[in-house]
């Protein structure tokens, strides 16, 4: 891949660069989706967004374990984020949620730096409208925005970025504070 230097205008390049960085630290791209949108009426009419959504698996993880990186191109710029995915318990046997945000907040505190600007969240998915809301499928993620400031830079930053947020994401699925919320854990 080509290293360039100035600013990414573009979506192709925002991807590369990406790319470079996660397959770097040893993923495997195991999905790319491009999309382009057009806003016909509303708030955003005349607007059009180029998208792509980046699927990355690692041969040292199990398939509950994931990188998604989601790029968008609109008439305002260039954005991004890449977001660490983790299958959890079931929702029952997670226990209090409020507990294990604070617990998840604090490996990302641990793992990542101040300069990072990372959410967490959990998602409770039920699988039928009817089913038992305890048994819904939980999943964790850690969502890594990438700094417009990056974006300014260059190929270059995003890649060393992103290569850097595999890294803490690796960290964090393997801290205990993390693991506990695991099936198995």
């Amino acid at each position: 891949m080509t290293m360039t230097s100035g600013p990414l205008l573009t979506l192709e390049p925002l991807i590369e660069a990406v790319r470079e960085g996660v397959e770097g630290a040893g993923w495997e791209l195991s999905g790319l989706q491009k999309t382009t949108s057009h806003e016909f009426a509303g708030r955003w009419e005349g607007e059009s967004t180029r998208s792509a959504y980046l699927f990355f698996h690692s041969a040292g993880h199990p398939d509950t374990v994931s990188i998604e990186g989601f790029l968008d191109e609109t008439s305002r710029g260039l954005q991004g984020s890449l977001t660490l995915v983790l299958d959890g318990r079931p929702l029952r046997d997670l226990g209090d949620p409020t507990e294990a945000l604070r617990r998840l907040g604090s490996t990302v505190v641990e793992e990542m730096t101040a300069d990072d600007a990372v959410s967490v969240s959990l998602r409770a998915r039920l699988g039928q409208p009817g089913g038992d809301p305890g048994a819904a499928d939980v999943e964790i993620r850690f969502r890594l925005r990438v700094p417009a400031a990056a974006i300014r830079r260059g190929t270059g930053e995003v890649a060393a970025l992103s290569g850097r947020a595999v890294a803490s994401f690796e960290a964090m699925a393997a801290d205990e504070q993390v693991r506990r919320f695991l099936p198995g854990g």
